[in-house]
């Protein structure tokens, strides 16, 4: 459990540190684009293009930021291995505070009250849950929700592509959220996949789970960098922080077997529920503050946090 945790925590705070920095990249981005008069950096829409996106993935903040990622990505992993999923992946979700924290220092924003508000209730859901946390189930499952797991990872990033290039600027909190969806897939497949103990390289290969989690994993990390151009970094952090708790959360306990200490349930809930809401609260706050700043600020559009 101990292991878990800081494995957990780990991943948490190479999640949270990389939004930040892509965020950095991403507005160095734009802002180029816009001082070269670049008139192929949106969408119809007002969504950024596939070569917007691409050209904020190679700036060196987004490079760095996806290293940490691709680090946070392993580490989460092997949390879900460790953990039940209601706490892995919300222990991970705390990649909101260190977001919200270095996003003061390297992207100028500002907390109000009410989002320092959200973020001490989703710590103090953070401190129920881990109390509350017991057994993980086995994760066995048959090979036909595996196939399921991946139809739906398929679904979800699809939506969220066509979502972007047909909604645009209005979609960053959707496009967050659904990059959460993916990056829980890859919770929930880690869990299920075959051929890990023992190593089994033709049963992991065979084994849809693992494309299921590639697909999510990948879709995940384009979705969050869309989320990232054109909205609030907090706003569309705490979209993904909601994606990726409350639907394999529920999948642990449901499907997987996970359960919380006896006597603890009541904690466990209350974890969890306090969690998803101060999520959904520095959402909201930090879509209507990124908004605010849209409108005094409109060239800025695609890169501002």
């Amino acid at each position: 459990m101990v292991i878990g945790l800081l494995t957990a925590i780990a991943a948490s705070a190479c999640y949270g540190t990389g939004s930040v920095l892509q965020a950095v990249g991403a507005r160095r981005s734009a802002r180029r684009e816009i001082a070269a008069g670049a008139t192929t950096a949106t969408t119809a829409h007002g969504g950024p293009s596939l070569s917007s996106t691409a050209k904020a993935a190679v700036t060196w903040e987004f490079l760095l930021g996806s290293v940490l990622d691709a680090a946070g990505f392993g580490l989460g992993a092997l949390a879900a291995r460790l953990l039940p999923l209601f706490l892995s992946q919300t222990v991970i979700s705390a990649n909101l505070v260190i977001t919200a924290l270095l996003g003061i220092k390297l992207l100028g924003v500002r907390l109000n009250r009410l989002e320092w508000l959200s973020i001490a209730v989703v710590c103090s859901a953070l401190v129920l849950l881990a109390g509350a946390a017991g057994h993980e189930g086995t994760g066995d499952t048959s090979i036909s929700t595996h196939w399921w797991l991946l139809a739906i990872s398929v679904l979800l990033i699809g939506a969220g592509f066509l979502v972007v290039r047909l909604v645009g600027a209005k979609a960053a909190i959707l496009a967050g959220l659904l990059s959460g969806l993916g990056f829980g897939a890859v919770g929930v497949g880690v869990r299920v996949l075959n051929g890990v103990r023992p190593l089994d390289p033709d049963a992991l290969l065979a084994d849809p789970a693992l494309y299921a989690l590639t697909v999510g994993g990948v879709g995940g990390m384009y979705l969050h960098t869309v989320a990232l151009q054109i909205g609030s970094v907090n706003g569309a952090t705490a979209a993904l922080v909601v994606g990726e708790t409350v639907v394999p959360g529920l999948l642990g306990v449901v499907w997987l077997g996970d359960a919380s200490r006896p006597g603890y349930t009541w904690a466990a809930l209350v974890g969890f529920v306090l969690a998803v809401a101060g999520a959904v609260a520095v959402a909201r706050f930090g879509a209507a503050e990124h908004a605010v700043g849209r409108a005094s600020h409109p060239g800025e559009a695609l890169g501002s946090s």
